[in-house]
């Protein structure tokens, strides 16, 4: 695989790079980079930083997803999902989207980041301690920070709903005000919680003093979690799903996170010979959309916790049921598409350094603003991953005491011949695996740089946070003669406008062993890429 070189704003280097949403998180990452420190440690800091920096996205409240990769060829995942109360709940209706009632699932994301910075001492040569990682997320978090464009959004956004959102209106509202771009934002009881991380280690957070403050204001809030649930909390290192394509391999997370449907839309083209297709083209984008809802089709019949239900990876990922489902693929017909779509928002973080070590990562707290609820006097925003179960008993994604929810996080790692090739992930929800079929294709089959990849105009199927019909957006700049032709075929198009918010902030990062580390994160987002 060879890319050709367009922009000078892509970050380059030969010694190792760094891509996250938020400025400050990236050069946190960098300055690890710079004084020695590997790939695991510079996405710890930096996920400890967007933690502060970018809390609509993310936070301690919420879960965290990786893919490791050493220099001696071990590659491993880790799934940071909390689970649901181990106490049976009665419920009944529907799971509401915010508030205590959403709150029904722990959260994984410090234990993973613990798990990792293990991983990092035991793998990769890593010589930081605990407490130096989370040092720079704490400075942030009691020295302040400017808002950015993005937090603002957001906040404008839910204006109508932050009455409902008391977390929300306490800690990023100051004087009860949305702030303006630019304002400094303080987080001191933010800071206190990672200052007990600090120096008690990741564990305080679940079995600690912090864990016991924390459990305390889960209940206060009307959330059935406990201290035991907290305790019970474990990132999983696992394996990762991997399918053939273009002469390397694509690697996901297991189940319950859609990193099996990710894989499952590549490897649908993978049949396809996209060297006759013009990228941007009618033809490049109806292919990539029924390839998503042959995928998504299985995903919304199987995808769940597999302790709990039976989730045939293997065969979904098979060469048989690849050819099979290529071949219900309509060139000039679009397959109906009804299904409801999946909310979430979340961020893609990844570092690359010169000793061959390389991690993809997201963290989320699902909605923007997660629950909209803190936990006492944590400073803490707890998500709202908990709305994803179903209260239906035969779903395979039925609530259940000690569940896993369906999890649409799945960062992503290309490896050629062992060695990882291409880093790359995205915010998105339902958006995610449609972001990435893009930014693969552009990057694996047309060759393009990571910021020119990035920067094209991306599709999204289904409904958004600003229109719920079912139907087929597409942004502006991919041109009036393709809404057409994708209209005659039969999508049922809407507009996006150029470079929206709502298509996605993917990062991506190509390690070529010839011409060194190149990186960028998307043009929509706050965030940047550098190099050494």
């Amino acid at each position: 695989m060879s890319i050709s070189i367009t922009s000078s704003a892509l970050a380059h280097s030969y010694e190792g790079v760094v891509t996250s949403p938020h400025t400050l998180a990236t050069e946190a990452g960098l300055k690890v980079l710079r004084e020695g420190g590997n790939a695991v440690e510079a996405a710890i800091i930096m996920g400890a930083c967007l933690a502060v920096t970018y809390p609509h996205f993310t936070g301690l409240g919420g879960d965290a997803f990786m893919i490791i990769a050493d220099a001696n060829g071990g590659v491993q995942t880790l799934s940071g999902i909390g689970q649901a109360p181990q106490a049976k709940l009665q419920l009944s209706g529907q799971l509401p989207a915010r508030g205590a009632g959403s709150m029904l699932t722990t959260a994984a994301t410090v234990d993973t980041w613990g798990q990792a910075h293990e991983i990092s001492r035991q793998n990769c040569g890593g010589q930081m301690g605990w407490a130096a990682l989370m040092e720079p997320a704490i400075q942030l978090a009691r020295e302040g920070f400017p808002v950015t464009p993005s937090q603002r959004f957001w906040l404008d956004f839910r204006s109508d709903e932050l009455s409902m959102m008391p977390g929300v209106r306490e800690h990023f509202m100051p004087g009860g005000k949305i702030p303006h771009e630019d304002e400094k934002l303080y987080q001191p009881q933010l800071a206190a919680s990672l200052q007990s991380i600090a120096t008690h280690g990741y564990r305080d957070f679940y079995e600690g003093q912090l864990g016991a403050k924390i459990a305390a204001g889960l209940e206060a809030a009307g959330s059935p979690l406990t201290g035991a649930d907290l305790a019970a909390t474990r990132a999983r290192i696992e394996m990762p799903l991997s399918v053939p394509y273009r002469g390397g391999e694509l690697l996901a997370h297991r189940p319950p996170t859609q990193g099996m449907t990710t894989l499952e839309i590549m490897g649908i083209l993978a049949r396809f010979d996209l060297s006759n297709i013009e990228e941007g083209s009618a033809d490049y984008y109806h292919l990539l959309v029924e390839a998503v809802k042959r995928a998504f089709l299985d995903r919304n019949s199987y995808l769940a916790d597999p302790d709990f239900a039976s989730v045939p990876c293997e065969r979904l990922l098979s060469p048989a049921h690849l050819d099979a489902e290529a071949a219900k693929v309509e060139a000039g017909k679009a397959l109906d598409w009804p299904f409801a779509y999946q909310h979430g928002d979340t961020v893609y973080l990844a570092a690359a350094d010169r000793f061959g070590n390389a991690v993809s990562m997201l963290q989320t707290i699902y909605y923007d603003w997660g629950s909209g609820v803190s936990v006492g006097d944590t400073g803490i925003l707890w998500h709202n991953r908990g709305a994803a179960f179903s209260l239906d008993p035969a779903h395979p994604n039925a609530l259940a005491p000690g569940k896993r929810p369906f999890h649409t996080l799945n960062p992503g790692m290309y490896r050629v011949d062992g060695k990882p090739r291409l880093l790359y992930g995205t915010q998105g929800a339902d958006g995610q695996p449609q972001t990435l079929a893009a930014v693969l294709t552009r990057l694996i089959d047309y060759g393009m740089d990571p910021l020119s990849a990035l920067k094209a105009p991306r599709f999204l199927l289904g409904r958004t946070f600003s229109d719920g019909r079912d139907t087929l957006k597409l942004e502006q700049d991919a041109g009036e003669a393709v809404f057409a032709e994708l209209t005659r075929r039969g999508h049922q198009v809407s507009l996006l406008p150029a470079q929206s918010a709502l298509a996605g902030h993917p990062g991506a990062v190509v390690i070529d062993p010839a011409k060194g580390f190149y990186a960028a994160h998307d043009p929509r987002s706050d965030g940047i890429a550098l190099g050494l």
